[in-house]
């Protein structure tokens, strides 16, 4: 019998600065706006593909449990690479997080990322990183991005494409970013089914989009410009208008914590006292505070003392999807 084809992935979670919610395609995966992010390296998800003679369908465990949703996910990218490869073998697939999953700290960006990257090398393929983050969307939308290290940006194109690849090293800025978390549980309604409420029943949605083109080339600006303060009113205003969004649907999506709350009014009261700190957050209760290198002991203090924080991750800004041993 053929030996199974086999290889394990690390990839990195990311956030986004200037956000993206909502699809303008479902069934492709296609997001309705372009986003910026940087991608951390303080958390990481470790998956190893084995792609088995004989095996009819995919089996797939994350964290130790199975699961269908997910499940179907990772098998439409495997059968994107399976094509190419001209393999026809199921797989079976361990991946495991360091952090919390599905609590809005972008678990599932990390995850695609290494699903992809650990069944190419798998299958031999030795596909480039943009043709890979094109397979890793249909699983996360935000995984595209993952797949490139430090400052990450994706652009939809006149076409109906996207295109997404690096903007910055993670040495040539090399901020910091402190998270809190407020809780390690699995929020109650995913992304993309959030994503999907939103667009049906919020009265901001159409105003989001409109706004979101200007956001998302000032970013890149200050980005190019190292230019902290400006990418930080940018990045607020963008964190902002997405959950305005999210607040205003039916039933409303609501995700914060009172500690979620707390926190941003920490961070404020930092930044009016002259701290090179901003925040940022996904659909989650987790806050995200980007800052200067010489910042991190005071934000990391402020954060630490928020009452319901239990848990504080200093990150760096980290590599793109690699090749791991095992």
């Amino acid at each position: 019998m053929p030996a199974p084809l086999t290889a394990t992935a690390i990839a990195h979670p990311n956030i986004a600065l200037v956000k993206y919610w909502g699809k303008r395609d479902d069934a492709a995966n296609l997001p309705a706006t372009g986003s910026l992010s940087v991608t951390l390296d303080a958390m990481r998800t470790r998956t190893r593909v084995c792609f088995e003679p004989g095996l009819g369908a995919d089996r797939v465990r994350l964290d130790g449990q199975e699961d269908a949703a997910t499940s179907r996910r990772v098998s439409a990218c495997l059968d994107l690479l399976r094509r190419r490869a001209g393999v026809a073998h199921g797989a079976v697939v361990e991946s495991d997080n360091d952090f919390p999953t599905g609590a809005g700290l972008a678990s599932s960006a990390s995850g695609f990322a290494a699903l992809v990257t650990a069944a190419d090398a798998a299958l031999g393929l030795g596909l480039p990183r943009e043709e890979l983050a094109q397979v890793a969307r249909i699983g996360s939308g935000s995984a595209a991005r993952s797949l490139f290290g430090g400052f990450a940006l994706l652009r939809n194109q006149a076409d109906g494409g996207v295109t997404v690849g690096p903007l910055l090293a993670p040495e040539a800025w090399p901020l910091r970013v402190v998270i809190a978390i407020t809780s390690a549980l699995p929020k109650e309604v995913g992304s993309r089914d959030g994503m999907a409420a939103s667009r049906a029943t919020s009265p901001y949605y159409e105003a989001w989009l409109h706004s979101h083109a200007a956001d998302l080339e000032a970013g890149v600006r200050h980005v190019q410009g190292r230019d902290f303060a400006a990418l930080a009113t940018v990045a607020e205003h963008s964190c902002l208008k997405m959950h305005a969004v999210m607040l205003t649907t039916q039933p409303p999506l609501l995700y914060w914590l009172p500690a979620t709350l707390a926190c941003l009014q920490a961070l404020q009261a930092l930044r009016r006292a002259g701290t090179p700190v901003f925040f940022t957050i996904d659909a989650g209760p987790q806050v995200k505070a980007v800052c200067e290198p010489a910042a991190v002991s005071a934000v990391r203090a402020a954060l630490a003392a928020v009452p319901g924080v239990t848990r504080v991750i200093d990150s760096g800004l980290g590599p793109g999807a690699y090749r791991a041993n095992g």
